[in-house]
């Protein structure tokens, strides 16, 4: 089999598209990078999905953090100290014991004038459980980056835009927001590098494969137990990964210039790779 009958048989199987069954005997090189190329699309899925949706959460809840208000901001603290300080492998256990113990026909509310049922059985499955689980994680690191730029933006950019007349959402959308996201950029470039990473994780984890869909790792490991040689298919799932971390620095990096623009050449925060390897 040529490898371009190889990428359209199995290209996008991982999301349930071409040849079924898997190649069992005289396995090539070309098919292990195929196949595992197909299930970084799962990797891919989870990354990006996170980022953006832990990005718009970890905003709300580092403002509720410095907010004055105890009752706002005591449940942010809260939030960000439990998935903060807990292991991301234990939340993915977590989180997959907990949703088991929900009724699989979903859950009734009842709103008066009508009743919602709400679907639970998918929450097992690593397409969504696994999901939530990386996007409430991202968001506690996140917030705490974004808190931690939003004490440092400077009082003289708040008083100029008061005496401008600038408050309340305005202040926050012209002035505040934008100094604190260009702030916390470059830390927060790394927070989307090691979520990209961590997805790598939920091979591990109880979530299942939905229909022998598998990310990367459910691959790999298949390749390594058929052929007896872990120094193939694993090699190829982490040239893989530094692959898609180029590419995150690249976008990043390209935001963050973006962000900096209007500053001085010499007041611009240059983007410095630094993996976190162990939370």
């Amino acid at each position: 089999m040529s490898c371009a009958q190889t990428l359209a048989d199995y290209g996008l199987r991982a999301i349930g598209m071409g040849e079924r069954l898997l190649p069992k005997s005289d396995i090539t090189l070309c098919e292990q990078i195929v196949l595992i190329g197909s299930g970084m699309i799962w990797n891919l899925y989870f990354a990006i999905l996170a980022v953006i949706i832990g990005f718009c959460l970890a905003t709300f809840v580092a403002v509720g953090k410095a907010s004055a208000n105890p009752a706002i901001a005591l449940p942010a603290r809260g939030f960000i100290y439990l998935f903060r300080g807990t292991p991301l492998f234990l939340q993915f256990f977590f989180a997959y014991e907990l949703f088991v113990q929900l009724p699989k026909t979903g859950i009734e509310i009842d709103l008066g004038i009508a009743v919602l049922n709400a679907e639970t059985r998918w929450l097992t499955r690593a397409w969504l459980g696994a999901l939530i689980v990386l996007i409430l994680n991202t968001t506690a690191y996140s917030a705490e980056i974004f808190y931690g730029a939003l004490r440092a933006v400077p009082k003289g950019d708040l008083e100029a835009a008061d005496s401008i007349g600038l408050t309340g959402w305005r202040k926050f959308q012209r002035i505040t927001w934008p100094t604190m996201l260009r702030r916390a950029w470059p830390s927060y470039t790394n927070e989307a590098i090691f979520l990209y990473h961590a997805t790598a994780l939920i091979f591990f984890s109880s979530f299942p494969a939905w229909r022998q869909q598998g990310d990367a790792l459910y691959y790999a490991n298949y390749f390594a137990e058929q052929t007896f040689n872990p120094f193939v298919s694993y090699p190829i799932v982490g040239g893989f990964f530094i692959a898609g971390t180029i590419v995150i620095v690249l976008v990043f990096g390209a935001i963050n210039r973006r962000l900096s623009r209007h500053l001085a050449p010499a007041q611009r925060t240059r983007l410095k790779l630094r993996p976190q390897f162990i939370r």
